[in-house]
């Protein structure tokens, strides 16, 4: 069976769900990954009200819209980070109240328990999102950071985040790190430390990005490759690299669709991304979930290019080939 292709809702929270899901619909989306934003999915209201989880669910079935995961990113962020006013910004006020970082924190992490709960409830085994992390701006070792001030970073994210994953484990529900910059996890190194921390925890693993890897000249091959037991969910997006001698890969501290920066984020099919290739390796490794187009493009709109991406994703999602191309001669042969 083909991969199902479906929609983040995550950039496009500031539509109402029905607005979108009518969309997605018209579109030829075959499902949504409700992000916990807007009104696409409310954890608190999932929780207290059957109706709101009945409601939800008869929305997609009106427009005929499948949901395999829901994405929690911006609260998991919060549960490791050094909290500042960033923050505030993508938190609901319940969640930040006086922004004492590590109510902030504790509060965040309580928030993704819940999440675990509310995707159980809801019906879904799966969710995406970030961890965040007290070490990575820590990345450049200047003045000089010492391998224990990391390994206390690696500590800090399994004493906060086992209680929560065994939360999930316990709802038969899975948490996939998007490996991403600013995470504990951004490349294949990190992500096996972060792994080891957390002693391989049965409900850890990953929503796969291969945009967050190419800039970094990190292998997306080799990191299914290497956590093919792992993947838990994919998201579609890609990425341009334009260094040429003055852009930087650190992106110069300049905003997404600054046409300087040395990378951005575009539309599947208009980037670095072989995309060939990935669909071979997804089969390779028996990967048959959900394909979710998160669709990030400063220079094109989203409409267009939510619709432009489906296209490219739906032509290339092809299924493994369940006999050998040769194999007719050997049949002829015997006869």
């Amino acid at each position: 069976m083909k991969r199902p292709v479906t929609l983040c809702t995550s950039q496009w929270v500031d539509l109402p769900l029905e607005t979108l899901a009518q969309k997605a619909q018209a579109w030829g989306f075959d499902g949504l990954e409700l992000s916990c934003g807007g009104d696409h999915f409310e954890v608190d209201k999932a929780l207290e009200s059957d109706a709101y989880v009945r409601e939800k669910h008869d929305l997609l079935d009106k427009y005929k819209l499948k949901c395999f995961s829901i994405s929690n990113h911006l609260v998991g962020q919060c549960v490791c980070d050094l909290i500042d006013e960033r923050h505030k910004n993508i938190l609901p006020s319940r969640l930040w109240q006086d922004g004492n970082p590590e109510g902030v924190r504790q509060r965040a992490a309580e928030e993704m328990k819940r999440t675990a709960l509310a995707a159980q409830k809801f019906g879904v085994n799966t969710v995406n999102g970030f961890t965040g992390s007290s070490i990575w701006s820590k990345l450049y070792f200047f003045p000089p950071t010492s391998q224990k001030s990391v390994e206390d970073g690696y500590q800090d994210f399994a004493e906060r985040w086992t209680p929560i994953l065994d939360v999930f484990q316990g709802c038969g529900v899975r948490f996939a790190l998007e490996v991403h910059p600013t995470e504990i996890a951004y490349d294949i190194f990190t992500m096996q430390r972060a792994l080891l921390a957390v002693n391989n925890h049965h409900s850890f693993g990953i929503n796969f990005d291969p945009s967050h890897l190419i800039h970094q000249f990190v292998s997306p091959l080799f990191f299914l490759d290497e956590f093919s037991e792992r993947i838990f969910h994919v998201h579609v997006k890609d990425v341009k690299v334009r260094l040429n001698g003055k852009s930087s890969i650190l992106a110069s501290h300049l905003a997404f669709g600054e046409p300087n920066r040395g990378w951005d984020f575009v539309s599947p099919g208009h980037g670095d991304i072989r995309w060939d290739e990935l669909i071979r390796k997804l089969n390779q490794v028996n990967y048959t979930g959900p394909l979710s187009i998160e669709w990030e493009d400063s220079g094109m709109d989203r409409e267009w290019g939510a619709q432009d991406a489906l296209g490219f994703i739906r032509k290339i999602n092809f299924e493994p080939s369940s006999r050998a191309f040769d194999a007719s001669f050997s049949e002829v042969s015997k006869h």
